[in-house]
């Protein structure tokens, strides 16, 4: 099930969501709408590897905005921190970005329970497009969970993306054993 506006405040005033900054213009019906932050992210260098550690080079968004460009990848970040500790986080691209040709995930749309931070965008487009920090990026649904969590995401030692940032962060994936 998908949280409603209503549901959404109701579980804000207990603590089982936390949205910061909070502005109830940015409510709508079944969603929570999120915006850019002021850091971007590229890699240093073009090829990746799966099992070292990338590195990322981060630059702020000039107020004149900022133009992506097809076949890079930006690593962003929502201006807002949010906690979820009794629903599943999902994240998805408004609309209207979409229509400018602009994918803000490739995988990480689903956050998990008990994710407590802002979130990296992983974004793309399909022709250079300006874009300005602040701008209204994605949009948060929230699905209601049944049963109890046995390891919420922040209390886990193994998670990779805990520490708290206003910055883009890059993959860890290398840290995993394969």
């Amino acid at each position: 099930m998908i949280l409603t506006d209503t549901q959404i405040l109701d579980a804000m005033k207990k603590g089982e969501i936390v949205i910061d900054p909070f502005d109830r213009d940015f409510l709508g019906t079944n969603s929570y709408d999120v915006h850019l932050g002021a850091q971007l992210a590229t890699y240093e260098y073009h090829t990746l590897d799966a099992r070292k550690h990338n590195k990322i080079e981060h630059f702020s968004i000039p107020k004149e905005g900022f133009v992506i460009h097809p076949g890079t990848l930006y690593l962003g970040v929502t201006q807002e921190y949010t906690e979820t500790h009794r629903s599943v986080p999902f994240l998805e691209g408004k609309s209207s970005v979409g229509r400018l040709g602009i994918d803000i995930h490739a995988t990480a749309g689903k956050g998990d329970v008990g994710f407590c931070n802002t979130w990296t965008l992983e974004i793309s487009c399909t022709q250079p497009v300006r874009i300005y920090a602040g701008m209204p990026i994605g949009q948060l649904i929230y699905f209601s969970i049944e049963g109890n969590i046995e390891r919420y995401y922040h209390a886990k030692r193994d998670a990779k993306y805990n520490e708290r940032t206003v910055r883009p962060v890059e993959s860890m994936m290398w840290k995993n054993k394969f």
